[in-house]
């Protein structure tokens, strides 16, 4: 079982490098357009990503700093922008917190310490104004487009189960050419 469990860190660790390099880009390219709607979705969408593996393998602090995130993005996502007074600083230390996790995770085999801190500033309410009218459209933004919705956890464990069984065969074959 233990080694099972060491597969899966494995794969939990190579996917979450992936989605934070990916959530890190999106919050540079944020930067430049609080608007972004593609942007606000991909960092939406490796958030709910992160939370989803984090839970399937029982890193409970991962998991609830992602929700946290996921949720701060879902808000701004409805909004279409980052709103006024929602600093990207809070985003990126979200971020931040999110690879200090995973880096522990990887170099101790062991799920991260809680970071209620973290938590509890990613939960604080944006603005108490009515979404609509948190952010000023220009001409220039088109209004975002719907999206599709985010696998769900279910999905994200065929995908996982395959990946493990490649893995797997994969092993298999080296070990008999080495043998």
């Amino acid at each position: 079982m233990a080694l099972d469990m060491a597969k899966y860190r494995v794969l939990f660790l190579e996917e979450a490098a992936e989605h934070l390099a990916d959530m890190g880009k999106a919050l540079l390219d944020l930067e430049k357009d609080t608007a972004s709607a593609e942007s606000i979705d991909v960092i939406f969408r490796m958030a709910h990503s992160i939370k989803s593996m984090a839970a399937s393998v029982g890193y409970d602090p991962v998991m609830e700093v992602s929700h946290a995130l996921e949720d701060r993005m879902e808000t701004i996502r409805s909004a279409g922008c980052v709103p006024p007074g929602d600093s990207l600083s809070l985003l990126f230390r979200g971020l931040e917190g999110l690879e200090q996790m995973v880096a522990i995770v990887s170099e101790t085999g062991e799920a991260p310490p809680e970071r209620p801190d973290l938590v509890s500033e990613l939960s604080v309410p944006i603005e108490a104004t009515p979404v609509t009218s948190m952010c000023v459209e220009s001409e220039s933004t088109p209004p975002p487009e719907s999206l599709p919705e985010p696998p769900d956890a279910a999905e994200l464990d065929v995908e996982l189960a395959a990946v493990m069984a490649a893995l797997e065969a994969e092993a298999g074959a080296k070990k008999k050419l080495l043998n």
